[in-house]
């Protein structure tokens, strides 16, 4: 096998690479003064297991240099070619809501498995059910074998702890955590009444004189996680941390989250955080060992089902 990266994410890439005991691939990846992309696989490749590594967070440039990597792979006659999209973008865009919209996650998959993919690796998607829009096998993977290793040392218990879950979406996703964590559950009532924006309706739960874990799939604006965490601390919680697997971090997240009652932000390397996006609160957890392994059981032909079983 051989393992190469894209630019939306190099360190997680060698990260996989290093679990793996191989030196990351050779791609030469260039953009020129137009805009236009240029992608040359700069060893052979022919008959090999090819994993090709790229979250597809904006810019939409990430999506496109995925499909380009992809493209040159097939037709440098790898054996196979695996996408492993650490973050799959256009993932909250599953169904038409309303009338005149695109399915933006099925046209993603669509794209994708055009170039003739032999298999698709993602991490929590927003809605899970997209992997049935998908003509190829599709491994999606969870971030919690990690994040639930971090929470753990907090050593909260039944009477001193809850997972809160900031919306109705999220809420197995954070019973999930609660179980594994033998602590309590409560939940959010979120309305939403535009893009980018939410409300808080309606709490089930006791939160007072808790330490609040909010735990959420991504953090975009941080609208919906710090309204979360204001409704804690006015329930007469103790203190919040909120966790999240992809750290988006639009808008105006950064400084929400800097003012927000919220003591510590958990979040892992799916997405390349910069210099702008790093603050004293924030914590980054590394999943390369998850897709580490991942890819080394594919390649073995071994379960992968099995490092999750005890996760689900």
């Amino acid at each position: 096998m051989k393992v190469f990266t894209g630019r939306s994410n190099p360190e997680l890439g060698k990260g996989i690479a290093d679990y793996l005991g191989i030196p990351l691939g050779q791609l030469d990846i260039q953009t020129f003064s137009d805009g236009e992309l240029s992608v040359a696989f700069e060893e052979n490749i022919r008959n090999e297991d090819v994993f090709i590594i790229q979250s597809t967070n904006p810019p939409a440039e990430n999506i496109l240099e995925l499909l380009l990597v992809l493209d040159a792979a097939k037709r440098a006659s790898a054996q196979n070619v695996v996408a492993v999209i650490p973050y799959f973008g256009y993932g909250r865009q599953d169904r038409k809501d309303r009338p005149r919209v695109p399915i933006s996650s099925r046209l993603m998959l669509d794209m994708i498995t055009a170039v003739g993919v032999s298999r698709i690796i993602t991490m929590d998607l927003h809605s899970p059910q997209i992997q049935g829009f998908a003509n190829a096998p599709f491994d999606h993977l969870y971030s919690r074998m990690v994040l639930l290793n971090k929470l753990k040392g907090f050593n909260l218990n039944e009477e001193s702890g809850v997972v809160l879950a900031p919306d109705v979406g999220s809420a197995k996703m954070s019973q999930s955590y609660a179980k594994k964590l033998n602590i309590g559950f409560a939940l959010i009532d979120k309305r939403r009444p535009k893009p980018n924006q939410a409300e808080v309706a309606n709490l089930v739960g006791d939160l007072k004189d808790k330490d609040v874990i909010i735990i959420d799939d991504m953090i975009d604006t941080a609208g919906t996680l710090c309204n979360a965490a204001e409704t804690a601390i006015n329930e007469g919680a103790k203190s919040v941390i909120a966790v999240a697997t992809h750290p988006v971090l639009s808008g105006g997240a950064i400084k929400k989250l800097k003012n927000s009652p919220i003591s510590k932000v958990i979040v892992c390397d799916t997405i390349k955080l910069n210099e702008n996006q790093e603050f004293d609160k924030l914590e980054v957890i590394s999943v390369a060992d998850i897709f580490g392994e991942s890819i080394k059981r594919i390649v073995e032909g071994t379960s992968l089902s099995s490092m999750f079983r005890d996760f689900n």
